[in-house]
This record gives structure tokens, C-alpha cells and sequence, in this order.
């Protein structure tokens, strides 16, 4: 799943930016980051998303969308 989403993203925002960018990380790991400057896309499996707790490290950060 953590492939798909990240494929898709991918592809709509070299669709609708022309911006390209290189995933780090791997679906086979739990998690993809996909960074974009002032935009940093992070796709967890629930586990490590659990483990790494981004949101309390991020608190004062803009959360854009969140699917889960």
C-alpha cells in the first residue's frame, strides 16, 4: 500500500508541478518520505508511525492532510 500511495503522489505532483523528486526510504521498510522543500510527505506502516510519534515532534507544525 505504502508503494501505491507513494507512486500516486509521485505522479500528481509531477503532473501538476513539474517537480521531480527521488523517494527515500522503501514501501519494503514502512516508511517513504518524499520531500518537497516546503512540503515533506512522510507515508508510515501503523507500527512505525506508532514508534516514531512524528506529530508530538512536529507539534507546532501545519498538519495539511492526514489519511490513515
Amino acid at each position: 500500500m505504502l508503494e501505491a500511495l507513494s507512486e500516486a503522489i509521485l505522479e500528481k505532483v509531477r503532473q501538476a508541478f513539474q517537480k521531480k523528486t527521488r523517494p527515500e526510504g522503501a514501501a519494503e521498510t514502512g516508511w517513504v518520505v518524499l520531500d518537497y522543500g516546503d512540503v515533506v510527505v512522510h507515508l508510515f506502516d501503523p507500527e512505525l508511525r506508532s514508534y516514531y510519534n512524528l506529530e508530538d515532534l512536529w507539534r507546532e507544525g501545519k498538519i495539511l492532510v492526514r489519511l490513515q
